[in-house]
């Protein structure tokens, strides 16, 4: 029905739209679409980005809600509009080459972000407040992994964020629908599920 779809329209139903935002840049690691996951992946190794003596972390198990934030505390690599960062419970992190290396970026933070004082690259995130709602799980980029499988990004946090860090405001727009685009919800907090666990840690801890 190839000319009738060029008069009125119509064609095959499964075909998917063109992408309208792919000159948006989010992070290199989602740019060219998301990678799956793999759920049975038992962990693997962050380098930082220092050639020699780079500091090693090594995770011992798979990472859980992965996603893109704009947050301007967190990480990101060059070219990177919004950082990428997951969770893996903190029993299953460890510094297994040169901690020397390591310092805590502000100590006052809720999520004390530990970072390469020779190129600058945040290792991992933790939190030490116990009545913290996400106190025991630690805040990791795996992008600086070469070990494939760790969870797939599944959403976007704090978009707002990336405008009041001197994103144009103007594309504001474009960046939410590259975000639906690649299969991430664009949210101005955490997702729904992240913000109900808040919620309801913060209710169960009322005084």
């Amino acid at each position: 029905m190839g000319i009738f779809s060029s008069l009125f329209g119509g064609g095959d139903a499964n075909t998917a739209a063109a992408p309208q935002h792919s000159n948006i840049k989010i992070h290199p690691a989602v740019d060219g679409g998301v990678r799956p996951g793999n759920p049975s992946h038992g962990g693997g190794t962050l380098r930082c980005n220092c050639q020699t003596n780079p500091v090693e972390v090594t995770l011992s198990a798979n990472t859980a809600h992965n996603h893109v934030c704009g947050c301007s505390k967190c990480w990101k690599p060059d070219g990177a509009v919004f950082s990428q960062v997951a969770v893996v419970g903190r029993d299953a992190l460890s510094v297994t080459a040169n901690p020397d290396k390591l310092r805590i970026v502000d100590t006052e933070a809720a999520i004390q972000r530990y970072e390469c004082m020779g190129c600058g690259v945040h290792m991992y995130g933790r939190i030490e407040n116990t009545g913290h709602p996400f106190h025991g799980l630690d805040f990791v980029h795996t992008e600086l992994s070469d070990d494939a499988g760790f969870s797939a990004p599944e959403f976007a946090a704090f978009v707002s964020s990336i405008a009041e860090a001197g994103y144009d405001p103007e594309k504001m727009d474009s960046v939410r629908g590259r975000l639906n685009e690649l299969g991430l919800p664009p949210y101005d907090a955490l997702s729904p599920p992240l913000m109900d666990l808040i919620a309801s840690h913060t209710y169960n801890n009322r005084e």
